[in-house]
């Protein structure tokens, strides 16, 4: 029997606890905005304290007999072809550490691709998984890291048969995508299961012009954020899973050692709501979007000094296997600046809001919820910032390594290192020394240096000059970066 596609079981449900008219003596304390500070009220209007009501005892009731949750992630699965889907309101930061918690435990070998997002490192931490990095391709002439190859993952294989399985990032932020099916045939030939951390693909199953997604290729779980590419509210995240070498309460018992257990409803609804949106009209916006992003990048293009990067630039032999082009990524070396320098001056000068930003460029993310207007706007914004870079320049000089100087050796596991016995360097004398945390420039969250990683003086020195430069570091425990905590001598 086919699924109904036009329901939307906890916006359903929603609306039912307003119709009803239910008195709660139960959390949430504002009591359907009664209790609210009136100034907090007239920011964000009492619709939002309004949909804020318990997901059990609230929505539904205690023992959950409405299956309303239930039936929301039964219709999402049916949208993008999974066996499973769970729904996580702390964002896909959670729903991949309960990937991986699923797959590998502590001492156990877990294949990660080295362009890994922080949250994976987190997870490495937390679990005790010993990681096998699998090396990116890395583009030498732009600076750019893209998904690892299917070759490269069975090297890593035959390096460490005992590996539980595997985990890649595809799309990257940039917008560069793996082979995955080919992937997913190097774990499935050992009977090992492909995670794939998804979480800037949430729209890839709803047009058939955009990059095959994970289940469509044989993925074993993936997970995607909603909120990035999707219309859902911040921490919309979804985790789905397919076949039988993860089961699926097994998946569910490792979601729940890290969930809430006070999710967001409001979250919930988004993300219900954002399945219906796709499942009826998807491939309609999806194509207005694709062509809308495709006159950007024409019209971006034209102005000097800037590039967009697009599929001959990232594809090809030892770069990436495919392309989403809605990450619009602009190279603005020609204009003499920073992205960081071009971000800033677009949100000062013009109220423009770039997403990811790097030593030489900036990106514009399109989606549906774009048009004309918006992008009208986005196009004078840049026309604007190439007449200004003359006065910002030069550009801060950002010391940025080869590929081989970038990488650094891991000699601890991740969790080790960060519990270890710690002291805090001179930035001039951490070079050689094991570090004992994460340093990350954010956006696109892609750590330089990890805990257990021998640091070196190329490392250090692409983030002292970064960091100078404008580039964001949000996880250092000295952020200005004075020292680095490394693990003590002798540990």
């Amino acid at each position: 029997m086919a699924a109904d596609h036009t329901q939307a079981p906890v916006l359903q449900a929603l609306a039912e606890y307003r119709g009803k008219g239910r008195l709660s003596f139960t959390p949430p304390g504002h009591k359907q905005a009664r209790g609210a500070d009136p100034a907090v009220r007239e920011v964000l209007g009492d619709a939002v304290f309004l949909g804020d009501v318990l997901a059990s005892g609230g929505l539904d009731d205690r023992l959950k007999r409405g299956r309303v949750l239930e039936r929301a992630q039964e219709l999402m699965a049916d949208a993008v072809h999974a066996d499973h889907t769970f729904f996580s309101t702390c964002g896909s930061s959670l729903s991949v550490k309960a990937a991986m918690l699923a797959v590998a435990g502590p001492h156990e070998k877990l294949l990660v691709g080295r362009d890994a997002h922080k949250s994976v490192v987190s997870g490495l931490i937390l679990s005790g998984i010993e990681p096998v990095w699998v090396e990116p391709r890395w583009d030498a002439e732009r600076h750019l890291a893209h998904p690892p190859s299917a070759a490269e993952y069975e090297a890593a294989f035959a390096a460490h048969p005992d590996a539980r399985g595997a985990l890649i990032t595809s799309p990257t932020p940039y917008g560069t995508c793996a082979d995955l099916r080919a992937v997913a045939e190097v774990c499935h030939r050992r009977s090992v299961p492909l995670i794939v951390d998804e979480a800037w693909g949430a729209h890839l199953p709803f047009h058939p012009d955009l990059p095959s997604w994970a289940m469509d290729a044989g993925a074993d779980i993936c997970v995607t954020s909603i909120h990035k590419m999707g219309s859902g509210l911040e921490q919309g995240s979804v985790f789905h899973l397919q076949g039988d070498l993860v089961p699926p309460e097994l998946l569910g018992m490792r979601a729940d050692l890290l969930s809430t257990t006070s999710p967001s409803v409001l979250i919930y609804a988004g993300l219900d709501g954002w399945r219906r949106q796709m499942a009826l009209r998807g491939e309609e916006l999806l194509g207005a979007t694709l062509e809308l992003a495709a006159g950007v990048r024409a019209a971006v293009e034209q102005i000097d000094g800037m590039h967009v990067n697009d599929r001959s630039d990232f594809c090809g032999p030892r770069l990436a296997d495919d392309f989403d082009p809605l990450p619009v990524v602009i190279d603005i070396t020609g204009l003499g600046i920073t992205g960081f320098q071009a971000s800033d001056w677009l949100r000062e000068h013009r109220g423009i809001d770039a997403h990811l930003t790097d030593h030489r460029r900036i990106g514009a993310q399109i989606t549906y919820g774009d048009d004309e207007e918006t992008t009208g706007e986005l196009l004078a914004a840049l026309k604007d910032l190439a007449g200004a870079a003359a006065d910002l320049g030069p550009a801060p000089r950002v010391a940025v390594p080869s590929p081989d100087e970038l990488r650094t050796e891991q000699v601890r596991l991740p969790r080790d290192a960060f519990f270890g016995p710690t002291e805090n360097v001179p930035v001039s004398r951490a070079a050689g020394r094991i570090a004992a945390e994460m340093i990350t420039p954010y956006p696109p969250g892609i750590p330089a240096v990890l805990p257990g990683e021998l640091l070196t003086r190329p490392v250090v020195e692409y983030l002292r000059t970064g960091l100078a430069a404008g580039m964001y570091l949000p996880d250092p425990s000295d952020p200005e970066l004075n020292t680095i905590r490394v693990l003590a001598e002798g540990a």
